[in-house]
């Protein structure tokens, strides 16, 4: 029977070749391929078997070969390093056999990629949604491959990166990984392995900030994380989900923190860029309570907002948090300031807030706020409704008579609500967030205070802990 077999021979050690590819090349009358991968299957071909060469870039005239040799009745195989279907002859033979209109009998073979060899010496980084991206331009234009690499980044795909170098390609690698600093965090593992399976083999792995494209030549596949891969033990590991939660000591996670999570993962996926890792916590909260993304560009928090608070909150410097209304009061978990040892107040129920608001003229919250800074004077306020309050505050900050720990800055509606927001900002030794313009609400107050309670989940972006 006419036939060519296109093997896939692996990334090089014979312990990576197949059975069935092996059992080709053994039966093969003729083997065509580059002369660089006889050397891998030299030990397995009969001696009255012929070897041809074609040459490095010469995958149509060998392909064309192929046929040639099979047409005369010949059992042809035609090799290819990895698997022939990535990269490889297995689409070339396929196409030439459909402009021939050919008879042969065509029979791919996979074999194992050096991406899934990579992989597994680097640990376990391709365990989720991955995709293959080659940096040669020289079938395929650069527009296209940019498009096809801020498709990988803007999806959260794990991204192996083939042929990332060469003599006359030194740009596109840094380019690369441009586009991925955009969408993706610093820290991102990114691992990379040079002639994987063969003796030269080198495995490396570092960050996507600290990558040096220097380090890489033509035998390399790059391997970038995606947002939930991390290093442990020194292997990178890209989870499935099977252990969502059991490192917040709680096995399996609760189905509301399940659903939780994936929400973050999603929203993660669609920021416009990447952020400081505080302030993108305290986004992803404000996203996933208003499915607005909007929120990228009205969410502001001082350099180091949350985690400054976060800690205050840890060490015990910040013990109660005063809220403008009750709606705030009741979004903010009660299992994190119960875990946290942390108060949290509204005054507007109390009885002195009512005679205070008529003797003064004053509005019912800014009473509460006047009655809450001389009680405690040192809290985290939080404001999802009324720009009074917060402006009250602004005042007695300015007077000397509040030192708050924080301000969570976000009255909705249309009167004085930008005003007091512009007020709180030149505070530049009081941490704050603030959600300008318009818009904000309880909701908002309450996740932002929930943000600053939980940061020391944000690492691992797994949020719910306390529902």
């Amino acid at each position: 029977m006419k036939q060519i077999i296109i093997a896939g021979i692996g990334p090089g050690s014979k312990e990576d070749i197949t059975p069935a590819v092996l059992e080709a090349v053994q039966q093969a009358d003729v083997i065509v391929g580059y002369k660089y991968y006889f050397q891998f299957i030299e030990p397995y071909v009969r001696k009255d078997c012929e070897c041809i060469d074609t040459g490095m870039k010469r995958e149509r005239e060998r392909a064309e070969m192929a046929f040639m040799l099979a047409e005369e009745g010949k059992t042809v195989v035609v090799i290819s390093s990895g698997d022939a279907g990535i990269y490889g002859m297995t689409p070339l033979i396929y196409e030439m056999k459909r402009e021939r209109q050919s008879d042969i009998e065509v029979i791919a073979l996979p074999g194992i990629s050096a991406f899934q060899k990579a992989a597994s010496l680097l640990g376990a980084p391709i365990g989720h949604d991955m995709c293959i991206i080659s940096l040669s331009d020289l079938m395929t234009p650069w527009e296209v491959i940019e498009r096809r690499i801020q498709a990988a980044t803007t999806g959260d795909f794990v991204t192996a990166v083939y042929n990332p170098k060469s003599h006359g390609r030194y740009w596109q690698l840094y380019r690369l990984q441009e586009l991925f600093m955009q969408m993706r965090s610093p820290d991102t593992p990114v691992g990379y392995v040079r002639q994987a399976g063969r003796e030269q083999q080198e495995v490396k792995m570092t960050t996507l900030a600290q990558f040096d494209p220097e380090d890489v030549d033509m035998f390399t596949v790059i391997i970038i994380g995606n947002s939930q891969s991390y290093v442990a033990d020194g292997k990178m590991i890209t989870p499935r989900g099977y252990y969502r939660g059991e490192r917040l000591g709680q096995g399996d996670a609760k189905i509301g923190q399940d659903i939780m999570m994936e929400s973050f993962r999603t929203i993660a996926t669609e920021l416009k860029r990447d952020y400081p890792l505080d302030h993108k916590w305290a986004l992803l909260h404000a996203i996933h309570t208003t499915a607005d993304f909007e929120m990228e560009q009205i969410l502001y928090s001082d350099q180091g907002a949350v985690e400054d608070m976060y800690k205050k909150v840890k060490r015990g410097a910040l013990k109660t948090i005063i809220t403008d209304v009750t709606m705030v009061t009741s979004g903010i978990r009660k299992g994190a300031i119960q875990r946290l040892g942390v108060e949290v107040k509204c005054y507007l129920s109390d009885p002195r807030v009512a005679e205070m608001a008529q003797e003064q003229n004053i509005t019912r919250t800014q009473a509460g706020i006047r009655l809450a800074v001389e009680e405690h004077p040192d809290a985290l306020f939080a404001f999802g409704n009324a720009p009074t309050a917060l402006m009250e505050l602004c005042e007695l900050v300015r007077k000397g008579k509040a030192r708050p720990a924080g301000i969570i800055a976000a009255p909705v509606g249309f009167v004085h609500v930008c005003e007091s927001k512009h007020m709180v900002k030149p505070f530049k030794t009081i941490p704050k967030i603030i959600v300008e313009g318009r818009k904000g609400g309880s909701n908002l107050a309450a996740t932002l205070c929930n943000a600053i309670l939980t940061f020391d989940d944000a690492e691992e972006l797994k949020p719910g802990r306390d529902l």
